[in-house]
C-alpha cells in the first residue's frame, strides 16, 4: 500500500453500496466492505469533508458481447444500504453508466467545494470504482483508493484493478491508513 498524503480538501466517493448490487455474488463478503466504507464515512463526516454517495439506476445503451440484465429490477434495487446512514449534507449521485462522472453533476459539485482529491470505495472494483477513478484522474483530481473497502463480482478482475490499474491512477491504501492520514491532515 502506498498512500502518502491527503489534500486538505478531499472528498469521499462511495460507489454502488446499494441493495441490488450487494445482493449479487461477490469475490469477497460485502459485510466487511460496508463496515470499512462506514468507517470512512464517519471520519469524513467528523472532519466536515464532502461525502458523495453513488447509486446506479440503469445502464448505458449499446451492444455488448456479455448479456446484460434488461428485465425489471426490484423496487428497492437502487436504494443505498441503511448502514451508510445517509445524511442531509451528503451529495447523492444517481448514475446510468459505470462511472460516477458521466452525465452527472459530480465534477461540478466537487469543484464547487474546492475538492482536489477523492478517496473512492465501493462495488464493483473493476467496474464502477475503476471507471470513476479513471475519470477523476483524467479530470486532474488526486485519487486514493481504499482497497479494503471494495470488492468485485470477479476475483481476477478485482486483483487486476488493485494491482495493475489503480497504481497508475493514484495511490492505494487501507481504510485505517486513510483515516490516520485524514486525522493527521485535519488535526
Amino acid at each position: 500500500m502506498a498512500v502518502t498524503t491527503l489534500d486538505p480538501q478531499t472528498a469521499l466517493v462511495v460507489i454502488d453500496l446499494q441493495k441490488g448490487i450487494l445482493s449479487l455474488p461477490t469475490a469477497h463478503p460485502t459485510g466487511p466492505i460496508v463496515e470499512q466504507a462506514c468507517a470512512l464515512l464517519e471520519a469524513f463526516r467528523r472532519h466536515r469533508l464532502p461525502v458523495v454517495l453513488v447509486n446506479v439506476a440503469g445502464g448505458a445503451p449499446g451492444r455488448t458481447e456479455q448479456p446484460r440484465h434488461t428485465g425489471g429490477f426490484p423496487a428497492d434495487w437502487a436504494d443505498l444500504v441503511p448502514e451508510l446512514n445517509q445524511q442531509p449534507e451528503d451529495h447523492l449521485v444517481t448514475k446510468h453508466t459505470w462511472g460516477a462522472f458521466t452525465n452527472t453533476d459530480l465534477e461540478q459539485y466537487l469543484k464547487s467545494k474546492g475538492v482536489t482529491q477523492v478517496v473512492i470505495a465501493g462495488v464493483a472494483t473493476s467496474i464502477g470504482v475503476e471507471s470513476t477513478a479513471r475519470y477523476a484522474y483524467e479530470l486532474g483530481f488526486n485519487v486514493t483508493l481504499a482497497v479494503d473497502a471494495m470488492t468485485d463480482l470477479n476475483a481476477d478482475a478485482h486483483h487486476n484493478a488493485i494491482t495493475r490499474m489503480f497504481p497508475r491512477l493514484g495511490e492505494t491504501g487501507t481504510t485505517r491508513e486513510i483515516i490516520d492520514l485524514l486525522d493527521k491532515t485535519h488535526a
